[in-house]
């Protein structure tokens, strides 16, 4: 197991180096000059070429992509904001635990209701309760979370003043962009569970466990359920990522102070440096909760601790 997680660590080496080099090459190849854009209307040719040396953007393409790598591999220095002058791991420090908080409670309200809504629909087929939650789903799929979000602001906060329109000045002011955010995958989850808890229901061990006497509840739960999370516990993973790298929109809607509202105006002000480490840090996140996802397969699946460990058996046998 050890092996296999060192693996799938080494592989992320590949995966951060390509999505670092993919951006920087964006933002070198994309319109616009972030020196004008620094020094505003009126300069000088000197005051451009100080700035622009600056920056480091008098080097060579590779020369400046090689030093913004070293400072990364050496020093974890994701460079400076050409528009705050702060460095850009402190920009980011400040604003990603509002994207993750508000990432964790959308992805607790998915499956929260997701699974349960799949469970029932999949163990009521073609019941009236599996028609109403498939309508739902669909309806779900289809909502653009920045078009729910607007309409919620209309509703709560302008015609009901139950909830803040924006801003984080309460616990109340999370509902809105968590359910906005988390909304689409809801439908994700629930279409998802019902499809693998249809397949599981109508294995042999289920009616076995039938005909043995277990209740109903138990069977649903402990046989049903847990053979046919593997996947569920993938695409949430997946969701998950989904909603930290992608509320740039419900962030800006509700005028949140996260990441996504950062990287929003680093591309209006053509901070390269600030871009860069932002995607950097997503690119991070989603393969670090990739990894945290294979490590649960083997918790959550016991054939998969039994494949390991019958690999090892073998290994030893042939030792011996």
């Amino acid at each position: 197991m050890f092996k296999y997680v060192l693996k799938r660590i080494l592989w992320m080496i590949p995966v951060l180096f390509g999505a670092v080099f993919i951006v920087f090459s964006i933002n070198r190849l994309s319109p616009g000059d972030p020196v004008a854009a620094s020094l505003g209307a009126n300069y000088t040719q000197e005051q451009y070429d100080r700035v622009e040396a600056e920056m480091g953007l008098d080097k060579p393409f590779f020369a400046q992509f090689y030093e913004y790598l070293k400072g990364i591999v050496t020093e974890f220095d994701l460079g400076t904001s050409y528009k705050t002058k702060r460095p850009v791991a402190e920009e980011i420090k400040d604003r990603f635990p509002v994207t993750l908080k508000l990432a964790l409670i959308g992805c607790a309200i998915t499956i929260c209701i997701g699974i349960p809504c799949g469970v029932i629909s999949a163990t009521k087929q073609y019941s009236i309760a599996d028609y109403i939650v498939t309508i739902f789903s669909l309806i779900f799929a289809s909502m653009p979370g920045f078009w729910l979000g607007l309409m919620m602001i209309l509703l709560f906060a302008l015609n009901l003043r139950w909830l803040p329109a924006s801003g984080l000045q309460s616990w109340k002011s999370w509902i809105m962009p968590a359910i906005a955010v988390g909304i689409s995958s809801i439908a994700t989850i629930t279409r998802l569970t019902r499809s693998s808890m249809l397949d599981v229901i109508r294995q042999d061990y289920i009616r076995t466990a039938r005909a043995k006497g277990q209740s109903e509840p138990k069977i649903v739960v402990k046989h049903a359920l847990r053979n046919g999370i593997i996947p569920i516990v993938t695409t949430i993973g997946f969701q998950l990522g989904t909603m930290i790298a992608g509320s740039v929109v419900v962030e800006s809607i509700f005028s949140i102070p996260g990441l996504g509202t950062l990287i929003t105006t680093a591309v209006s002000n053509q901070d390269y440096d600030l871009i860069q480490g932002c995607v950097l840090v997503l690119a991070a996140v989603v393969c670090v909760l990739n990894l945290i996802i294979d490590i649960l397969y083997g918790f959550i699946d016991p054939r998969i601790q039994a494949e390991f460990s019958g690999g090892k058996r073998k290994r030893k046998n042939k030792v011996n």
